[in-house]
C-alpha cells in the first residue's frame, strides 16, 4: 500500500472555486483502479487549506492517477488558484490496517 497526505492551499479569493474543482475529483478518483481510499478534508483552523488522505495499492497507481484526464482542468489552473505549491507527503504505515 502507498499512502500520501496532499495539502492544497487556496488563495483566499479563489477558495470557493478551488474547493469545487477539488470536490469534483473525488468520485472519479475513487473509481480508479488502485485507489483504496481518497478522502477530502478542509483544515478546521484555515478554510483555505485542503487536505487529501489517500491510500493506493502502490506508487504506480498514484502515478497513473496523476496522469488521469479528469485532473487536467484542475492542473491547468493551479498557478492562478494556489497560494503555494501543492505539498505531497508520503507516509509509511507502522500499525496493522484496521479490519
Amino acid at each position: 500500500m502507498y499512502t500520501i497526505i496532499g495539502t492544497v492551499t487556496a488563495r483566499p479569493e479563489t477558495r470557493e472555486e478551488l474547493a469545487s474543482l477539488l470536490m469534483a475529483q473525488v468520485a472519479p478518483t475513487r473509481a480508479e483502479a488502485g485507489c483504496i481510499n481518497y478522502d477530502f478534508h478542509v483544515d478546521a483552523a484555515d478554510p483555505c487549506v485542503f487536505v487529501f488522505y489517500e491510500n493506493w495499492t502502490d506508487r504506480a497507481a498514484l502515478d497513473a492517477h496523476l496522469a488521469m484526464p479528469h485532473l487536467k482542468p484542475l492542473f491547468s489552473q493551479l498557478d492562478r488558484l494556489l497560494a503555494c505549491p501543492v505539498e505531497i507527503r508520503p507516509l509509511t504505515m507502522l500499525s496493522e490496517r484496521a479490519a
